[in-house]
């Protein structure tokens, strides 16, 4: 891969440990130049510490780290390409936000004209152009937060690294600037590679999303994959509500196994996995795709496609409604349907019926 056509961040077979912690084990990722990168993962899981590896922070232990096709391990972080904005606002009290975000480029002994010409162009990107004059805590936590993004943009450095950018703020402040990332990193054209643990975050910002749990890089996709067609069961059990059951292969016809769960055969596409009979499976199925209805008489023969098992309550939650379902071995299954009506609810203990369409029940090997 020559310099031309070299991705931004190549990571290769990196482990980091901390004695007998290991935070990382054996890493490989390449994230393209110009990309929304976003790291996943729930907390402790090694998400922050491949961010401050690649900017570096941090040394690992073994593996490799290369910026636009070049190998970064013998460089301190102000000699990489890239730049890092912190969880915490890290801003100079003392300073106005002019002279906070110009402050690096003052340290780089840039003339007084250039650094003001610089400043004005960032704080234009961020929004921030007639806030120059306040000191930090004469703005809201969203303008500290555009003013350290200023802070990092004015450096020109073409790999913006985010540690948990948003955290604290707000649900709203939040939701607000994650678009405003998003429009910034559009506007900018660089690359973003951002950590969170938040979900709604990551798939607002994310060109693709990687998973890291346990020091390990679970799955890379694109939002709407990582979504709606999870391949490894943490996957599905981390992102969104899905219903996540155990069952047993019965048999393997084609692409097509019989699997057993609580009692009931079920019809799965193997998706290409190797699966033999008596194999131990997991299946996952996002709550908005499970229909509920509420069965009279005798319950239905099992078609492949649905399950039944005793309606246990229903949580309200606004635009949605979630009805708990209890199924013969005891696994709780959820149905989220939009609560636009008030319709009688099953009572408690009735037998109800599950349903869902063949696509949207997945298998999992992992």
């Amino acid at each position: 891969m020559n310099e031309q056509t070299a991705a931004a961040v190549e990571v290769r077979n990196l482990s980091k440990s901390y004695g007998n912690f290991v935070a990382l084990k054996n890493v490989n990722v390449t994230i393209a130049a110009g990309e929304y990168f976003v790291l996943l993962g729930p907390s402790g899981g090694g998400k922050t510490t491949l961010l401050r590896t690649i900017g570096g922070f941090q040394k690992p232990t073994s593996g490799e780290i290369l910026l636009h096709g070049k190998s970064v391990g013998h460089l301190p972080p102000d000699k990489r390409p890239t730049t890092m904005v912190f969880q915490a606002y890290a801003l100079f009290p003392h300073m106005n936000v002019m002279q906070n975000v110009g402050y690096g480029l003052k340290v780089a002994g840039l003339p007084k004209a250039q650094i003001a010409e610089k400043v004005d162009h960032a704080l234009q990107q961020v929004g921030l152009t007639q806030f120059e004059n306040r000191k930090p805590h004469e703005l809201s936590g969203g303008q500290q937060q555009r003013v350290q993004l200023a802070r990092a943009i004015v450096l020109d450095r073409d790999i913006l690294l985010l540690d948990e950018p948003l955290a604290a703020l707000d649900a709203q402040l939040r939701k607000d600037m994650c678009l405003e990332l998003k429009h910034l990193q559009e506007k900018v054209g660089i690359t973003f590679i951002h950590v969170t643990h938040n979900q709604e975050e990551a798939m607002t910002v994310a060109d693709r999303i990687a998973l890291i749990a346990s020091g390990d890089l679970v799955e890379v996709g694109r939002a709407r994959d990582i979504y709606r067609a999870p391949e490894k069961s943490f996957t599905a059990g981390f992102v969104g509500e899905n219903n996540i059951l155990k069952g047993e292969a019965l048999e393997v016809t084609g692409t097509t196994a019989t699997v057993d769960v609580a009692g009931s055969k079920l019809r799965i596409d193997t998706r290409g996995l190797s699966v033999e009979k008596g194999q131990a499976l997991t299946l996952s199925i996002r709550s908005e795709c499970v229909g509920l209805e509420q069965v009279n008489g005798d319950a239905p023969a099992s078609d492949g496609m649905s399950i039944v098992g005793a309606y246990n309550e229903s949580v309200y939650l606004g635009l949605t409604t979630s009805h708990l379902v209890r199924l013969p071995d005891g696994t709780e299954m959820v149905s989220r349907i939009i609560a636009d009506t008030e319709a009688a609810l099953p009572p408690a203990g009735a037998a109800v019926r599950l349903h869902w369409k063949p696509d949207d029940i997945r298998l999992h090997v992992q």
